[in-house]
């Protein structure tokens, strides 16, 4: 049975995805028996370029895309060249937690709350220091140049892309190559560039195409803070699909492939720029210039980190605050009158979306948890490890999600299981395994296997030694993992609403819904209730160990 595990992983991983891609591509190439489509051929792609707009929509999705994962990239680099080995590095770790299980969408409405010409930011300084008296003509949010956009992704991905560079940190040994740099003679900056990243970056080079790829096909966060005329690419392929007039579907075939197609192209040239910046940049790591100490810097990248992880909890903040007002009139900084009566009034609407976001998210978590716990199993019993497989399972996050759901999507309504609870919590488990697998794969490698050893020479069987002793060591990163699954599921906007059919909505569909409403109040509470899900499942799963073994040191 367990030999069966990896294989009946990658077909859960490959098939969906093949074959969305494939009922993407076909109507695209011009056969679609459903809307009359009979022959194949390039008419599709000439109708989508005659489209109005395009252009603008793709130059936008490449600045935004490229612009956002730079500056996270940079700024989790520059945090770690100044912090590491300090306290405020131990800082900045305990805030990741909150932030990578808080969904995007909930977080780009705070931060939409907290930065629009109305927002709180406006309030706290209006009209004292800034003279307005009324909400000034000002886009700061939707604008032209997508920043606001931008803004928004880095929130979360610099806090992912440092939590991948903690774990590279960990596995590559750094404090002694750092110290003797220093003992050198090396700033610290320096020492940091020409000693660190050549360690580090292959091994974080994956999560980085992952956060491009992401940051250039992402719908939610681009729904509530990029332009909307002409909107990202992705926003005007899910507009064409949601249109009553068929006749965009076809268009927008062809368009989920220029989707991907430009997110191949541009890991392509990411990769290209990395040959280059290495290829440049190698006779300056070697000719023994020492640098200074690079104070400035690093009091730049701290400050920036700070303001980062401030404006992340000031939108949470701002959301919770927005949810139990009553009355909030500008300028003033705080509402003038506070109410449970929001909560109240939406809490008959709130509870079927909750429990859509719950239930499916507990399916496709325990389904994940299983999963990976057979795949890594399987390996230790065989003594093979799935090194290669590993590259598959980034296979979900590389590839755009509209490119392959729209096909996705048909391929369900074919086989009679669109809007099906079963095709919803499949469609989340595409997303989900992949954090799974990663999660737990290096825990459980670095169990002592001596542990098991030992229980075999007792005589418990392999089962039993997986269910009596493995796992209650590895209670932990089980509860940390599946913490994670809750939290991707919860945050996953477009899997439910193709494989959902509309039957179904989740606290996030609804909150990027309400987005374009007016009524502030409302979108509070849907916000902050997305919001506190998974940070309550993220305490819970750190507190039950820590209950569980509060008698026993180092599992806890």
């Amino acid at each position: 049975m367990l030999r069966l595990a990896p294989p009946a992983t990658l077909l859960v991983f490959l098939a969906p995805i093949v074959a969305g891609l494939l009922g993407t591509a076909l109507p695209a190439f011009g056969w679609f028996p459903a809307l009359g489509a009979h022959a194949f051929g390039l008419d599709v792609f000439a109708r989508l370029f005659a489209q109005p707009g395009l252009g603008t929509s793709v130059a936008l999705t490449l600045f935004t895309g490229f612009l956002a994962t730079a500056l996270s990239l940079t700024l989790a680099l520059a945090f770690c060249a100044a912090a590491y080995g300090t306290n405020a590095f131990g800082t900045a770790q305990r805030f990741l937690a909150p932030l990578l299980a808080t969904p995007h969408a909930a977080l780009a409405i705070g931060f939409a709350f907290l930065v629009a010409p109305s927002g709180w930011i406006a309030r706290l300084i209006s009209p004292e220091l800034s003279g307005w008296t009324r909400p000034p003509d000002i886009a700061t949010v939707q604008d032209p140049l997508g920043l606001a956009f931008v803004a928004g992704l880095m929130l979360k991905e610099t806090p992912y892309l440092l939590l991948t560079l903690i774990a590279a940190i960990g596995q590559a040994d750094l404090a002694r190559s750092l110290t003797t740099a220093r003992m050198l003679g090396y700033g610290k900056f320096t020492a940091w560039a020409k000693i660190a990243i050549p360690r580090l970056y292959p091994q974080i080079r994956l999560p980085i195409y992952a956060v491009l790829a992401f940051a250039l096909s992402n719908v939610d966060v681009a729904l509530i803070l990029a332009p909307t005329n002409p909107p990202t690419l992705s926003v005007l392929i899910l507009r064409w699909i949601s249109d009553p007039h068929l006749d965009l579907f076809l268009p927008a075939t062809a368009a989920g492939l220029l989707q991907f197609a430009l997110v191949v192209a541009s890991i392509g040239a990411w990769r290209l720029g990395e040959i280059v910046i290495a290829h440049a940049a190698r006779d300056w790591l070697i000719n023994g210039a020492r640098g200074g100490e690079g104070k400035f810097r690093a009091s730049a990248a701290r400050t920036a980190l700070t303001l980062l992880f401030a404006f992340a909890i000031a939108a949470l903040i701002a959301l919770a605050i927005w949810s139990i007002a009553l009355s909030w009139r500008f300028p003033d900084a705080l509402p003038d009158r506070w109410t449970s009566a929001n909560w109240l009034r939406e809490a008959p609407s709130l509870a079927a979306p909750a429990t859509t976001t719950l239930l499916v998210a507990l399916s496709a978590t325990a389904i994940a948890i299983l999963l990976a716990v057979l795949c890594l199993e399987n390996e230790i019993r065989s003594g093979k490890r799935a090194t290669k497989a590993l590259v598959l399972l980034y296979a979900p996050l590389l590839i755009p999600q509209v490119s392959f759901l729209i096909g996705a999507q048909t391929l369900l309504v074919r086989l009679n299981l669109d809007g099906g609870f079963a095709a919803l919590v499949w469609a989340h488990l595409l997303f989900v395994l992949p954090y799974v697998f990663l999660a737990l794969a290096d825990p459980w490698r670095a169990l002592d296997p001596r542990y098991a050893r030992i229980a075999s020479c007792l005589g418990a069987s392999h089962w039993r030694v997986l269910f009596a002793v493995k796992i209650p060591l590895l209670l932990r990163p089980l509860s940390v993992a599946a913490a994670v699954s809750f939290a991707v599921s919860a945050a996953l906007y477009l899997p439910t609403l193709f494989a959902g059919g509309g039957r179904w909505t989740s606290l996030t569909t609804e909150a990027v819904t309400l987005a374009s409403g007016g009524d502030r109040r409302v979108l509070g509470v849907y916000a902050f209730a997305q919001a506190a899900l998974p940070l309550i499942v993220y305490a819970a799963a750190l507190a039950v160990p820590a209950i569980l073994y509060r008698n026993r040191k180092g599992m806890a």
